[in-house]
């Protein structure tokens, strides 16, 4: 790749990077902010560091992965990934987890292209090696698709959240001597289908039966006491899926129709109480496992003597999803055998206590948690209410490397990065808000936020006005009470946007991502 403009890192200056996600997990469902899952070691991470509580993504897998590693909400062929200008300027890449991109992003981004190890797969696929062995969608191991054969010699029993910690522990051993490293753990977990380790499913089994209502006010009155959220915050009251009731023409239909929709927890079945409960048991035992691997890493780094020069930073894609993408509810949730997804209460449990889920610019689509620590710069036990977004990685990062952006690639000017560096606020610091911050999957959903004021909409319905500062949870919409106030902010991001599309080019070529083949059905979750 030829690109112009940027400056080399100096050595002996550049600490390690380590970048932690999470799929599809709600903004309360680690227990730094709020959840009854045991998170010691994303905890510990919180508590050697900072904790964010406004940190916005773009509502969707595809989207905030695509913005994390270009810095921009939607770009073209000239598009670049940090991940390269951190491997020119010395550092050791390891990619070992989920790789989604939009279609915009081009080839050069890909991680094989990037990084020096590799383990990647695309969108939804399961945890265990499935019954009939099949993967619609594969794994990957350095650009070469893996057999269920394959699989197994990377663990056995094969578990996908273990795997990926297996591969990135044993690649660390290969850092060579004095050069820094960029490791990027994408796991898949908690994204659906809901499939846990029996052991995992246990520790949680009973929790879960006293229901979303009592653990969902819980969670409030913790997340309260941590005081991560405002003062001010209300409870928000649960949504029903926006999507709808997703028949299925079966007798099965009355159980998925309750999993769209609200219902009290009292007014339940014990049978049904019984097999929701199963559900939520599930999905906190992906979390759990997925915590667990967090901590072999963090032992990893310190038998590695490298803790004080390392970043951490862990934050989620988006809010918890109640998209129905169940297959047969004969068969309950957690074996290989199974492919349920997490009912909307839960979901609504997740996002505690904003409203909406994944996609949506609402709060519980689009703002979810961040912490990060860094014993070398980061104050430990830091609490933020600055505003950061997922574009502003990309700009961070550079800035903690001391590395420009570049301003030619292959012989085209860059798009320039539509966020800015937070490494400031990493250093307890302020910095100077952005002007402006876009989320929510589409327009059809879409969320633009100035300041304190807030425009969204749901599924293409009129625009919804909220002042985050007088309501956090978007409980009171100002719309009919504040229309010239709306008109301004609607007209403002209609300025921003063609702002945006302007620095584009006019005819986007997409680069389907990212092997040839792969069934493009699951860029709608």
């Amino acid at each position: 790749m030829c690109l112009q403009g940027t400056a080399v890192a100096q050595k002996g200056s550049r600490p390690n990077i380590v970048l932690i996600v999470g799929d599809d997990i709600g903004f309360s469902d680690i227990g730094c902010y709020g959840s009854e899952i045991e998170t010691p070691n994303l905890d510990k991470i919180a508590n050697n560091g900072v904790r964010f509580g406004q940190f916005y993504n773009m509502a969707k897998c595809n989207p905030t992965r695509s913005s994390i590693f270009t810095g921009l909400y939607s770009g073209d062929d000239r598009a670049i990934s940090f991940a390269h200008l951190l491997r020119e300027a010395g550092y050791y890449n390891i990619h070992s987890g989920k790789e989604h991109f939009d279609n915009w992003v081009p080839e050069r981004c890909f991680a094989v292209n990037n990084f020096d190890h590799t383990f990647t797969f695309f969108a939804s696929t399961q945890y265990f090696i499935p019954p009939d062995s099949i993967f619609k969608y594969p794994y990957y191991l350095d650009g070469k698709r893996l057999s269920s054969r394959d699989l197994d010699k990377i663990e056995t029993p094969f578990y996908q959240t273990n795997a990926i910690t297996d591969l990135a522990l044993k690649w660390l051993d290969e850092v060579p001597k004095d050069s820094p490293f960029f490791l990027y753990l994408p796991y898949h977990s908690a994204h659906f289908p809901l499939q846990a380790l029996p052991q995992d499913i246990l520790k949680y089994r009973d929790i879960y039966r006293q229901g979303w209502d009592k653990i969902r006010d819980s969670r409030f009155k913790k997340q309260n006491k941590l005081g991560i959220i405002p003062e001010n915050s209300k409870l928000s009251e649960p949504m029903p899926n926006p999507r709808g009731f997703n028949p299925s023409g079966s007798n099965e239909d009355e159980m998925r129709q309750l999993m769209s929709i609200y219902t009290p927890w009292k007014d339940l079945s014990e049978k049904q109480q019984n097999d929701f409960s199963l559900e939520m048991a599930v999905f906190g035992a992906m979390v759990d496992r997925m915590d667990q691997n967090v901590g072999r890493l963090l032992k990893k780094l310190k038998e590695m003597d490298v803790e004080k020069n390392t970043l951490i930073i862990f934050f989620s894609d988006n809010g918890s999803c109640p998209f129905d993408v169940n297959r047969d509810l004969k068969i309950p949730p957690g074996g290989a055998d199974s492919y349920r997804s997490l009912s909307t209460p839960w979901a609504n449990l997740g996002n505690t206590p904003y409203k909406y889920y994944k996609q949506n610019g609402n709060e519980g689509g689009s703002h979810n948690h961040f912490i990060a620590s860094w014993p070398d710069v980061i104050t430990p036990h830091q609490f933020t209410m600055q505003p950061i977004h997922v574009v502003d990685i990309f700009p961070t990062i550079l800035d903690i490397i001391k590395v420009q952006y570049p301003s030619i690639i292959e012989g085209e000017r860059t798009i320039p990065l539509d966020g800015s560096s937070f490494l400031s606020v990493l250093k307890g610091e302020p910095r100077e808000e952005p002007d402006f911050f876009i989320s929510g999957f589409t327009e059809a959903n879409r969320m633009y936020r100035r300041g304190d004021w807030k425009i969204v909409r749901v599924k293409n319905q009129p625009w919804e006005l909220y002042n985050l500062y007088v309501d956090p949870t978007e409980t009171n919409d100002l719309a009919q009470k504040m229309p010239e106030k709306l008109k301004s902010m609607i007209i403002s991001y209609q300025e921003k946007k063609t702002r945006l599309d302007g620095k584009l080019k006019a005819k986007i070529n997409p680069v389907y991502y990212p092997y040839k083949g792969d069934d493009k059905s699951l860029n709608a979750y």
